[in-house]
């Protein structure tokens, strides 16, 4: 009887094996886990597993009368380009990845989609605003973020409300991503007539800015556009302050947008940040979480709010989502022909993607926003400035 029961119990468990494992899409990925690009990329892995756990939580993804769990294979790419041309061909080949979210960085992004259209893979990138990548022809490429020309451009308007004539330092990382950022910039300043007293890039590796520091404050500049990454921008803002280079208005990329920049103090006080996203935005979604039942779950989970990175990991899910479901299907072109008619506003806000051969994947839906760290009650929080519309507070000049 007993040995009936066993042979019953393994028969079950041998005739449920293979529905299991047809009912997993797997999504494969890199995060920095190490190196310097470590915090933003955390924050982006995080949003990413969040929404993995929720969309499990409610049965999985619908297509083809079959619900699909989420499985997740991810590893550290250590920040660096050759760890990510090796991982996502793992991801493709060893680990049989359906369809990928990218790696976080303009440039990582850049190296991930060569890979991914090699093999044919759907890849939302998240965490990547260069242009450039989705001007090379590719066809299964869709980015989530607004790109890198409209970084700087609501700061410039915003200053420019303050001040019609100010004299900008451009102080910036010397990598694709902040360098197109502040080409873009520099020349919408000049356009402008605005006067750019600085102009000079540096070594992400850089701690001691002193050299240009002093360079600011010799040309008399009344702001600073720049920075690049999490590590070298917090280091610039702090010793800034220290050096008292008597600035008017400083707008750093990526840094300021953490609550990690918070710790700073007096020198994050007044320092403002393009965001992709932020949590006081009031998008009424198609689909998915309001931006305030987000932000309370991830910070729940995570005990720290969620800055854009975090939101950026989420969302990349919930378009891939989206798009399988709209599909019905985990056939990748079939996944890829609603991803090129999407137009949805989700708690990240609109998203659509340029169908234009010669830009395909390039967002062209998505609008960002100026946030501002201000002291409230003696406590630093970060408020949005720009656009008018969407502001929380004034900005501080």
């Amino acid at each position: 009887m007993k040995r009936s029961l066993y042979l019953f119990a393994a028969a079950v468990l041998f005739a449920g094996g293979p529905a299991l494992a047809q009912n997993t899409i797997t999504i494969g990925f890199t995060a920095s886990q190490t190196g310097a690009l470590n915090n933003d990329s955390t924050a982006q892995m995080r949003g990413i597993e969040l929404w993995k756990d929720h969309v499990n939580a409610k049965g999985g993804i619908k297509a083809g009368g079959k619900s699909y769990q989420v499985k997740l294979v991810s590893y550290d790419d250590e920040s660096q380009n050759t760890r990510v041309q090796q991982l996502y061909t793992r991801l493709i080949t060893q680990d049989n990845a359906q369809f990928l979210i990218s790696p976080y960085s303009s440039g990582l992004v850049a190296t991930a989609a060569v890979i991914s259209e090699q093999y044919g893979k759907v890849m939302i990138t998240t965490g990547g605003a260069l242009e450039k990548t989705y001007k090379l022809g590719n066809k299964h490429l869709f980015q989530l973020y607004s790109g890198s020309t409209q970084y700087l451009a609501g700061a410039l308007k915003a200053l420019m409300q303050k001040d019609p004539k100010p004299s900008i330092a451009f102080v910036y990382e010397n990598d694709p991503f902040s360098k197109a950022v502040t080409i873009a910039a520099r020349e919408q300043a000049k356009k402008a007539g605005v006067t750019v007293a600085v102009d000079e890039s540096y070594a992400g590796s850089t701690t001691d800015f002193s050299p240009v520091i002093n360079k600011v404050i010799s040309a008399k500049a009344t702001a600073l556009f720049g920075g690049g990454h999490y590590a070298d921008g917090a280091t610039l803002a702090r010793q800034l302050h220290e050096q008292k280079a008597g600035l008017k208005w400083v707008t750093l990329l990526v840094a300021p947008d953490s609550p990690k920049f918070a710790e700073l103090g007096d020198a994050a006080n007044g320092i403002s940040v393009p965001s992709q996203w932020e949590p006081q935005v009031t998008f009424k979604p198609d689909f998915g979480p309001t931006p305030a039942a987000f932000a309370k779950e991830f910070t729940d989970k995570f005990k720290i709010a969620p800055a854009y990175h975090a939101a950026g990991g989420y969302a990349a899910g919930l378009i891939l989502q989206h798009a399988i479901e709209q599909a019905n299907s985990i056939d990748p072109e079939k996944v890829t022909e609603v991803l090129n008619k999407m137009d949805v506003t989700t708690f990240f806000g609109h998203t659509k993607f340029s169908d234009d051969p010669k830009s395909h994947g390039l967002q062209v839906g998505h609008e960002m926003v100026l946030a501002q760290w201000q002291k409230k009650n003696g406590k630093l929080v970060k408020e949005i400035v720009w656009p008018d519309a969407a502001k929380t507070a004034n900005v501080i000049y």
